[in-house]
């Protein structure tokens, strides 16, 4: 029960800041006609989250982390896949993307919640830091336990996210809240895309 708690309480700790995952999830969930449909984006990230927090537990991450070249091109793509994104999100326009339909396909939206969550080193190495050094607490079932405990706090959260962007789209009749929740979302995507800049100037 201790390491179930602990498990929780740590994901949740982690993943309730605002960030360009939740960012995109969120806004699947509100971009989507229905809340089903943001679900492969939904799916893919709390799959990465699994590998990750599986990969951290395991001891196996941490050796992905110490390379240096490995978090070199991932601030590379991280750069350029968050400026995109962030410009992509700022142009939408929440009424005629719902009218006209120009929304993520299943497949567009696996693939970039795949990559917002994968090409962000700093949430690597939080889930290295963090969830694989607390894990070294407990040993046998019990580690496993507390692995288990973040995955279903990470899975919970993507797909409450999801629904939590449908219930503003349905509420926004309008689409003028989600296009200033737009706007917002893409200077947080550049914020993070700026950071990683300033990483690989250094």
């Amino acid at each position: 029960m201790n390491a179930v708690m602990h498990g929780v309480m740590l994901a949740f700790g982690l993943i309730l800041p605002l960030g360009a995952q939740n960012i995109f999830i969120f806004q699947q969930g509100a971009w989507q006609k229905h809340v089903w449909q943001a679900f492969p984006a939904v799916l893919a990230a709390a799959l990465c989250d699994t590998v990750l927090i599986g990969a951290a537990v395991a001891g196996v991450s941490v050796i992905i982390a110490e390379i240096p070249v490995f978090q070199t091109i991932m601030l590379i793509c991280g750069f350029l896949f968050l400026s995109f994104l962030g410009w992509q999100t700022w142009r939408s326009r929440p009424e005629s993307d719902q009218t006209q339909k120009h929304v993520f396909t299943a497949k567009k939206q696996a693939a970039a919640a795949v990559m917002v969550s994968l090409l962000n080193p700093h949430a690597i190495l939080d889930t290295v830091t963090v969830i694989g050094t607390s894990s070294i607490a407990y040993s046998g079932v019990d580690k496993w336990l507390f692995a288990a405990a973040c995955i279903a706090v990470s899975w919970i959260w993507f797909a409450g996210l999801a629904f939590a962007g449908r219930l503003v789209q349905t509420a926004d009749t309008t689409g003028r809240l989600l296009g200033i929740l737009n706007k917002c979302s893409a200077v947080v995507m550049w914020g993070a895309a700026l950071y990683f800049a300033v990483l690989l100037l250094h």
